[in-house]
């Protein structure tokens, strides 16, 4: 690996929501490009467009015309990726809107599986306008699924900050399909991929799980509802069997009214708003979206596209900003964790000698 700072790419997002005015907020304080370079996928002159209709200095952008693999330390760089006749309609659902994103998401992508971003940071898109024979998915999670996962990855949308992670078991299942796809195969899979990340991706050693229940008051014995019983303490149960620490279910309401979420590393909700409605209340404008469990790094600010506040300059950019740090901080966890861990067989030559009382330098091992 090169010696160069860590690139961030950031997609633009719905070029009529909030997207670039969080962005160029965030990345308007000088001392962000000590921490990493970043780079934009979308328009410099919409960019430019959102901007002006704020009290943001100029950002003397770097202009780049195809990809990032020229991006300049200590500046801010944009990869021109729309079409100059594509104009910004702040606050409207427009048929040029989607594919502008889905254009930014899709070079973006293609830049960070070549190497020439290091992490992935995606501004909020309008999943309806997104739409398009190139782009049917529920959302940003399940086309990197798709486009970046290798056959024994799955991906885990995790909402977090740093005081609450919360995973979800489905995503963007409608209500009516949720009872179906709370499987025991699918909770532990979950449970296991939450672990593991817990582990790589936050530096939380031997983490602590609480797993909800579906129905309310856990299904109260049978009365409201048996998931519980048959299939989700079965599933607790299994991962458990493995050395994970898990426990529950517990009835959603009273976990995260009585605050038992505080003794837990980490959350795994059933479905999409039993886990986000809490974490959204709870962390505010701290929240962080991160799509888990593959090779690459990817966050996302947790709120919309704010239609009804776009162009209006009032849009709040610390999520966005705190996506850009969690991104940065998962990168550095996952390498120290990868350096952590390298080479098992050089430690079972280690511990076995420890045991025969023999002494051996092995720090100039032919590895280093």
């Amino acid at each position: 690996m090169s010696n160069r700072k860590i690139r961030l790419g950031i997609t633009q997002g719905d070029i009529n929501g909030v997207g670039y005015e969080v962005i160029l907020r965030a990345l308007s304080d000088p001392r962000i490009l000590e921490l990493f370079t970043p780079v934009i996928y979308g328009s410099s002159r919409i960019a430019e467009f959102y901007r002006q209709g704020t009290d943001i200095p100029d950002l003397n952008i770097n202009s780049l015309p195809t990809d990032a693999s020229d991006a300049v330390d200590e500046r801010i760089n944009l990869v021109e990726v729309t079409d100059p006749a594509v104009k910004a309609e702040p606050g409207k659902e427009t048929a040029v809107s989607g594919p502008a994103a889905y254009e930014a998401l899709r070079a973006a992508v293609a830049d960070l599986r070549g190497g020439n971003i290091d992490a992935l940071v995606t501004a909020p898109i309008n999943k309806h306008s997104m739409q398009s024979p190139d782009f049917q998915f529920p959302g940003h999670t399940e086309y990197l699924q798709a486009e970046l996962a290798d056959d024994d990855q799955r991906a885990l949308m995790i909402l977090c900050n740093d005081d609450l992670r919360v995973a979800l078991v489905t995503i963007h299942t409608p209500i009516a399909e949720i009872p179906a796809a709370i499987t025991q195969e699918a909770i532990v899979e979950k449970i296991t991929d939450f672990n593991a990340s817990l582990t790589r991706d936050f530096s939380l050693p031997h983490p602590h799980i609480a797993v909800l229940a579906l129905n309310p008051h856990a299904g109260d014995g049978g009365l409201l509802g048996s998931e519980e019983e048959s299939v989700i303490a079965p599933a607790i149960a299994e991962a458990s069997a493995k050395g994970i620490n898990c426990f529950g279910p517990f009835a959603s309401d009273g976990f995260w009214g009585s605050g038992q979420w505080r003794k837990f590393d980490g959350v795994l909700a059933m479905y999409h708003d039993q886990g986000l409605a809490p974490f959204k209340t709870l962390a505010m404008n701290s929240g962080v979206n991160f799509t888990a469990g593959l090779d690459y790094v990817r966050t996302s600010p947790d709120h919309g596209t704010g239609y009804d506040i776009a162009g209006t300059g009032t849009a709040d950019a610390e999520s966005m900003r705190e996506a850009m740090y969690r991104a940065v901080d998962i990168l550095r966890s996952r390498r120290f964790h990868a350096q952590a861990t390298r080479n098992p067989l050089r430690k079972q030559y280690v511990e076995k000698n420890k045991k025969d009382n023999v002494v051996l330098d092995l720090s100039k091992s032919s590895d280093e």
